[in-house]
Parts: C-alpha cells; sequence; structure tokens
C-alpha cells in the first residue's frame, strides 16, 4: 500500500503518488475508467489532479476530464480522495477565448464550472494553471483568499509559475495573514528536455516550465513541496528512449537511460519504476503525478513508490 502523508501547512493527508486525469471522459471512460480507479485505490490512492481547461484539444472537449471524474464521485462517493483542480489558463483555440484569465470574475467562474462538474461544494486543492505578470501576485492572492473565504477552496497551489512569484505571492500573504500557495506543479522529470524555459523577462503565457536547477535550489531552501507532472517523461525510461524521443532524446537523456536500466537490473524492476523512485526519494516532499489509462501500466506505476533508492544512487542517476 502506498504510503500518505500530510502536504506541509494543510491538513490534506495524500498518496504519495497522485493520479493525474487529462485523458478520463476522453480517452477512458466508462467501465474501463472505473477500473483504473479501482486500480489505483486498491494501492491506497487517494490523490487526483484535473483541470478546468481538461481536455480541449480532444474531441470530448473542455470539462471532461472533470465530468468523468465527477460521475465516479456521485455513483461512489468521494470518501476520504483529495480532489485537486486548476483554473486560470489563458485562452486557447479549442478552449475559451479571455485576455485576463487570472481576473477575480475569470478565476470565480472557474470555481464555479469546476463544482458543478465535480459535484462538490470544496475544493481541496485549487492549482492556477498559469501566472499573469500583469498583476501583482498580491492581487491574485487576494483573489485567491476570497475564494477561500467563501468556503469554495480550502489550499491553493500554483502550476508552471516561477519560484520568484511563488516566494512574492506567499511573502504577501504571510504579512496580510491570508493563505498563501502550498505547493508548485511543474513540469519536472529525470530526463534532461530539450527545449529550454523561456527567459525569464519573457511572459510565454502557453509556456509548461520545466523545474530547473535553480527552481529546486529554492524549493529546498523554501521547503514548497513539488507535484510535478510528465513525472514519467512521457514513457521515455519505460520505453527505451522511444516515446517522447523529440521532447527528451539527447546526450544527457540517454546517459540517465543507461543509468536507470544498470540500477533497474540491480533492483530487479523496471526502469520506468526507477525514474519515477527517482523523484519520490528526493530530500524534498514530492508527489507526482503519473496518468495511465491501463491498469496494468499503472500498476507498474504504482510499484515505484516500494523503491527505496539512497541519496548516493538519487544522484548517482542524474549524474
Amino acid at each position: 500500500m502506498m504510503k500518505r502523508k500530510f502536504l506541509a501547512g494543510t491538513d490534506l493527508e495524500l498518496s504519495s503518488i497522485c493520479y493525474g486525469t487529462a485523458l478520463f471522459g476522453a480517452e477512458l471512460r466508462g467501465a474501463a475508467l472505473d477500473a483504473c480507479i479501482r486500480t489505483y485505490r486498491d494501492a491506497g490512492g487517494n490523490f487526483f489532479d484535473t483541470a478546468h481547461c481538461y481536455a480541449f484539444w480532444l474531441p470530448a472537449g473542455t470539462g471532461s476530464s472533470e465530468r468523468a471524474l465527477g460521475d465516479y464521485l456521485r455513483r461512489n462517493g468521494k470518501g476520504d480522495l483529495i480532489i485537486g483542480t486548476k483554473g486560470g489558463h489563458p485562452g486557447l483555440p479549442g478552449y475559451r477565448q479571455c485576455d485576463h484569465w487570472l481576473a477575480p470574475g475569470i478565476v470565480a467562474g472557474d470555481i464555479d464550472d469546476s463544482l458543478e462538474r465535480l459535484g462538490l461544494v470544496t475544493l481541496d486543492l485549487f492549482w492556477l494553471h498559469r501566472d499573469d505578470t500583469r498583476l501583482s501576485p498580491g492581487e491574485i492572492v487576494e483573489t485567491l483568499n476570497r475564494e477561500i473565504r467563501r468556503g469554495r477552496i480550502r489550499h491553493v497551489g500554483a502550476s508552471n509559475w516561477r519560484p520568484a512569484r511563488i516566494a512574492e505571492a506567499n511573502a504577501y500573504a504571510a504579512a496580510h495573514g491570508l493563505q498563501g500557495f502550498v505547493a508548485s506543479q511543474p513540469q519536472w522529470n529525470l530526463a534532461h528536455r530539450t527545449q529550454a524555459n523561456p527567459a525569464p523577462d519573457r511572459d510565454d503565457v502557453n509556456a509548461m516550465l520545466f523545474l530547473e536547477d535553480t527552481d529546486l535550489a529554492w524549493h529546498h531552501q523554501s521547503h514548497l513541496p513539488v507535484i510535478p507532472y510528465s513525472a514519467t517523461a512521457g514513457g521515455y525510461f519505460a520505453s527505451g528512449g522511444v516515446k517522447s524521443a523529440g521532447v527528451y532524446d539527447n546526450p544527457v537523456s540517454r546517459e540517465r537511460l543507461k543509468r536507470v536500466q544498470q540500477l533497474a537490473g540491480e533492483l530487479g524492476c523496471h526502469p520506468g519504476q526507477v525514474a519515477l523512485a527517482w523523484l519520490m526519494n528526493q530530500e524534498l516532499a514530492v508527489f507526482p503525478i503519473i496518468g495511465p489509462c491501463n491498469p496494468d501500466h499503472l500498476r507498474e506505476d504504482l510499484g515505484a513508490a516500494d523503491i527505496c533508492l539512497t541519496p548516493e544512487q538519487v544522484a548517482w542517476l542524474r549524474g
């Protein structure tokens, strides 16, 4: 059974691996969806991640993930499940069109939609999907805390935000007796991404920010937990470097793949499990997000929770 631990600064006791639901209701539905959730829960999982915009890029359309998860909750009850969803995403083709995606009215509207789709009265964890540097962190914190006071959200997180902005937001919250961000959700895994983050002075609102070394150092200093997406590098390690090659395939990733395969052989487990365990054995609190649509693949990923790596092995894998 997966271990559970409290997310620092909250009363949320989370399973060590989070189930990402981007494809719920779109590519995964009906009995197959129920089978995956049952597999996850049987392993001790209780933490789900979704978003207002999922899956606007697929025929099922915007809101399909929240609706599918909400249907499951209505049929089975919420119980001890922890539901996190994201709002405040910029407009894109196939999604809503809005210029000020973190305006109070837009954020409130996203929460309205998410609560209705999920069949909930309160969201355990509400993430802002993107930052908007036209607003001060203080203005954004005030917007979120109005929703907390209304009882519609319990805790808030920042997805694809730069650490400097998170730090400024949390400093404002502390100075004004308000709630700040309790976690960060960047893209992060053992692979080396070929595409660099946009420059800090460039406001690329659609950027999916990868956790860089300087960001990791800040997390160690601040102790802010990380709940990373793309935690399996799109199957790069599990597939022997075949999947997601265009995004991650480079000399650095190939060397790490060799080390993952070597250690997997020594430990008697799958390479993908080693790569995922690398995240879970950091000195920092990390709850990786995975999203398999097949019970067998899901069980394989969940097996990473049983792998204990030494600090020396964690360092060696990265090189």
